[in-house]
This record gives structure tokens, sequence and C-alpha cells, in this order.
């Protein structure tokens, strides 16, 4: 993925001493690579070379782009140190990384200290989440709705979607500077920039900007009653807070989806747990809202169902104190 071999072998299919010189890898070892590649179902050899097997086309080249895959590959390999030696490790009562003597990736602080990493990383995510954006567009009733806040937004995939939508809408997105950046980009490009704001904020450790009639936070999984009482304020009376994610099905089970990044998580922090919807509810109304709903957000047919299955919406009113 990050060498982008799917790529390079799908625009010609190429011998193995072609693919050495075009990636930079001793001969030898690049034939065994090729050969185990196709002996996993990812690569098939003709007599034009070595090109992507059908399996490659359907679960990779016609998913996401090369960007996004050596992004996602990337952050993969970063976190696989901790999944070294389990046999020795998982009875571990404290954090494996710990154990190990190591130190779990910080992405947040990864994306503040390099611009570059934030600017792949939002415009992975804006591929990502189109699918739910759109779905999540035609769901979501924003009539009388002006001023809208994405909360932890990135690069503002779902606002995109709304604006397109609603024409009188305005929408600021709350996140960290150098995802602002990339965001900006992103609405530019979407000739969109005019009705969509981007404000830089830490929003865990700074107060938001007020004056909102509806506050969004997709897919961030972001949440405590401090949190939420920010948001009460930066409502309007009677606004609405709209939360979307893939919650945990009963306590200290993982969404479906979710597993392999509940079982990660876990090896991080022995007690870590995706929230489920009675916890929001119950932070919701500790927070001062109320009018609470919930539903599932329909998923598309089709590869689609990958960024949306098992999404929950929950909107809940400010209520006057």
């Amino acid at each position: 993925m990050e060498l982008g071999l799917f790529w390079l072998l799908d625009s010609k299919p190429l011998n193995e001493h072609e693919v050495a010189r075009e990636l930079g890898i001793p001969p030898s070892r690049c034939h065994y690579w090729l050969q185990l590649l196709c002996t996993v179902g990812l690569l098939e050899r003709g007599s034009g070379g070595y090109q992507p097997s059908s399996a490659a086309h359907t679960a990779i080249l016609e998913v996401y782009s090369q960007g996004s895959w050596a992004l996602l590959a990337q952050e993969a390999r970063e976190r696989l140190p901790s999944l070294c030696d389990l046999p020795s490790h998982l009875h571990e009562p404290r954090s494996v990384w710990q154990a190990l003597g190591l130190t779990p990736p910080m992405y947040l602080s990864q994306m503040t200290e390099d611009p570059n990493r934030a600017r792949r990383f939002t415009r992975m995510l804006y591929e990502l989440h189109e699918p739910l954006a759109k779905q999540l567009a035609e769901f979501l009733d924003l009539g009388g709705v002006a001023r809208l806040m994405d909360l932890g937004g990135g690069s503002g995939v779902v606002s995109l979607a709304l604006l397109r939508r609603y024409p009188d809408l305005k929408v600021t997105v709350i996140d960290i500077e150098n995802v602002c950046a990339a965001g900006r980009e992103i609405a530019a490009e979407h000739s969109l920039a005019d009705r969509i704001t981007y404000h830089p904020c830490d929003f865990l450790c700074e107060e938001l900007p007020t004056g909102f009639d509806l506050v969004l936070e997709c897919d961030v999984n972001v949440y405590s009653e401090d949190l939420f009482r920010k948001v009460w304020k930066a409502l309007n009376p009677e606004s609405r807070f709209v939360v979307v994610d893939q919650l945990a099905p009963a306590e200290g089970v993982a969404p479906p989806s979710r597993v392999h990044w509940a079982f990660e998580g876990s090896l991080a922090s022995p007690d870590f747990a995706f929230p489920t919807a009675a916890r929001l509810r119950d932070l919701l109304t500790r927070a001062g809202f109320g009018d609470l709903s919930q539903d599932p957000l329909p998923s598309p047919a089709g590869s689609c169902r990958r960024m949306t299955q098992g999404m929950v919406v929950i909107e809940a009113y400010r209520q006057v104190r």
C-alpha cells in the first residue's frame, strides 16, 4: 500500500526485474515478495508480467485512492508494535505498550506538529466519510437552521454535503489549526469556501463560539459532560445537538465494525470501551439537554455500507435552565 505497488501494476503489468527497478528493491527479494502476493491472491502473473488480481481490484483499487490507502497502511504499521509477542504480554494488567517500553502513537500531537501529516489525514478522512456524509445529508432535516457548528468536523465533509442540500445554510467547522488549513483547501476545491468557516480550536480545553442553531458531532467519539456543557452554551435557546456515531450495543461490547479498534484500544488502556447510547443520553441529560431521540442511520447498499453501517443518530434539545 505505502509503496504504491498495486497502482504501479494496474497502470501496466511488469515483471519482477522491472518492479525491482521501479521500487528500488533487491531483485531476488522482490521476486519472492511478488510470489508471496500471488500466493495470497492479491497479484496474478500473466504473459506480460504481474498485475493486480480481481480481489485486489475489488478490495483495494476500487475502494479508496492510493493516498488514502498509503496513510491507512502507515497508521496500521505504527500500531503494529503493540501486537508483537502477545502471548507474553496479553495478560498484562497495565498497558501493553508500557510493558514493552514503548509509547503509543498520539495522532492529535502528530497532526498538530506536522502540517503535511494533517493534510494527508484530513484528505483521507474526507474520502472515507463521503458515503456517510451523503447519507446523513439525506437523513437530517435542517429546516430552520441558519448556522451550524461541525464539532471536530475535520475536512468538513459532512458540512459540505449539507451545504449542497441547504443553500441558505452557513457552517463553522471546529478542529485543530492544521486540519482546518487542509479543510479550507477542500472547501475551495468544491466552490463552497464562501459558506463554510474553519475555526481552529482545541475544543477539550477551549471555549466554543456561540450563536448556533445546531451543533453536529459526527464520528468523533469524544464525549464528556464538560464538553456537552460547552455545546449547550454554544447553542441558541431550544436548538439541537446531533451526535452521529457507531456506539457500543452494550457495556463492554464493541460495535461490530470496530472490534479491531476496541482490541487495539484495550492494549493501550485495559479499561478501554466504546460508549453506549445510554451513556451518551445520561451525559446529555446531565449537561442540560432534553427531548432526546435516537434513530439508526439507514445504510445504502453496496460498498458504501462500510462507513455507515451501525451508525446511530441521537438528537437532543438545549433546555432553558
